[in-house]
């Protein structure tokens, strides 16, 4: 399982530093791709493979499926890590996630995202703000 909050920088050639806590849990080898509400998700292998299995049972019939299965595959990398602990975010990805430097890595079950800091912080303080009214209405999703 994936956990923790983490601060980190990149450095000016879009390398991360992966936390060795979160290391563990991704392997040597993983996923990294477009993410939700401006972050990046990072994927074990096996966690990639189990997605994309789900996502091959959507129907091709639907404009919303398409879109979303095609933009989360054509944006994804396979990053390994250097001897450092390190990956090379390729320049669509920061883009898309808009990181300069500063980046949150947040272990979420079975991924991590990245953050750009500043956006991570405003997200995070609009959600802690509402997490208890979250937490009632838990029951209508079955948990």
């Amino acid at each position: 399982m994936l956990l923790g909050e983490f601060q980190h920088s990149l450095d000016p050639k879009g390398r991360l530093t992966i936390p060795s806590r979160l290391r563990d849990g991704l392997g040597e080898r993983f996923v990294v791709t477009k993410g939700l509400d401006s972050c990046l998700f990072v994927y074990p292998l096996t966690e990639w493979t189990a997605l994309e299995l789900k996502l091959r049972t959507l129907p091709l019939t639907r404009a919303n499926a398409r879109s979303f299965v095609r933009l989360l595959f054509s944006g994804a990398t396979e990053c390994e890590l250097d001897r450092q602990g390190r990956i090379l975010l390729p320049p669509n990805l920061r883009d898309y996630a808009h990181l300069a430097k500063d980046v949150y890595l947040l272990g979420v079950s079975n991924r991590v995202e990245i953050w750009d800091k500043g956006i991570w912080e405003q997200y995070s303080e609009q959600a802690t703000a509402s997490f208890e009214e979250a937490a009632e209405h838990l029951d209508d999703l079955g948990i």
